[in-house]
């Protein structure tokens, strides 16, 4: 057997698709077929169950499965030492940023990265939260920046900070922010029609949860993944929306809009940056990780 069958192992069984492995890979499928069928022959073992559905591991390719993440973690860890010998650490980190965090934070990161390790490469992808988390379990993510996650026994979860979540409203054409509006009860979203993303989503949770706790449940107007047409639609006045303060910051016309604290109680959301418990992150991969805190404080302090 070599690395690159046990890689093409990995990521087959991780994703449990032998279409999708050979996107994420870059390589036609029937090469990846192929060379998946070689290290079954060598082995005289069936380390995946075909089906309709996709690929699973047999109980042999659970086994293969747990001893190829621990070679493949190995053998980048010296890559890495070789390149600290060198003066710098190499290797590939691919980060997912959910969505309303992708627009503040994915230029600052992409420059701090190439700046703290040149000789290493960098890709973001971003979607919502629960979509990147399922990417990151299945190993086509190293990290996820995402909102309100849990840990739990595949994901380890590093707090990053708090955000404050605000009604956010079209402002009526002319008026100037000056004084800005005041703050409103959360019990009163509950009469005003809200965008928001649909279920599940972090956000709409927890906006659902404390008013359910109130006695209360939103009324919602439309349901929208992605802050870009959620801003969108509140301008033309179709609705309201529950998001951070960044959000609206660092969107095409702040100014285009009026936001308001919400108290009674206060919303917030927790930003946490997570890993896989099955892999052990990499030096590259740990650096990429204060890069991301340090950087999403330095945003956010400047918004």
């Amino acid at each position: 057997m070599d690395l690159k069958q046990l890689e093409y192992f990995v990521r087959v069984a991780e994703m449990g698709s032998f279409t999708r492995a050979a996107i994420a890979l870059d390589v036609a499928q029937p090469a990846l077929s192929r060379q998946v069928r070689l290290l079954e022959v060598e082995l005289h073992q069936n380390l995946l169950i075909r089906n309709g559905r996709g690929a699973l591991p047999t109980e042999a390719g659970k086994l293969l499965l747990a001893h190829s993440r621990g070679i493949l973690h190995q053998v980048s860890r010296a890559k890495e030492e070789l390149g600290r010998v060198r003066g710098s650490l190499a290797g590939r980190v691919a980060v997912g940023l959910a969505t309303s965090l992708a627009r503040v934070l994915t230029v600052p990161l992409i420059t701090a990265f190439r700046e703290a390790l040149p000789d290493a490469t960098i890709s973001i992808s971003e979607g919502l939260s629960v979509a990147l988390q399922e990417s990151l379990i299945n190993g086509r993510l190293d990290i996820a920046v995402l909102y309100n996650v849990q840990p739990g026994s595949e994901i380890e979860v590093l707090p990053l900070q708090e955000e404050e979540l605000c009604l956010v409203q079209a402002r009526p054409k002319g008026l100037a922010e000056d004084p800005p509006p005041g703050p409103i009860a959360l019990r009163e979203l509950a009469d005003l029609p809200l965008i928001i993303p649909s279920r599940p989503n972090a956000i709409r949770s927890q906006v659902e949860s404390e008013l359910v706790n109130l006695g209360c449940r939103p009324r919602i107007a439309l349901e929208v993944d992605g802050v870009p047409a959620i801003l969108d639609l509140v301008e033309d006045g179709i609705g309201s929306a529950v998001l951070s303060r960044n959000a609206v910051a660092n969107s095409v016309r702040p100014s285009a809009f009026t936001v308001r604290g919400i108290h009674a109680p206060a919303l917030r959301t927790r930003i946490s940056a997570a890993t896989s418990s099955l892999r052990p992150t990499t030096l590259t991969q740990q650096t990429t990780l204060n890069l991301i805190r340090d950087t999403l404080a330095r945003v956010v302090t400047a918004a």
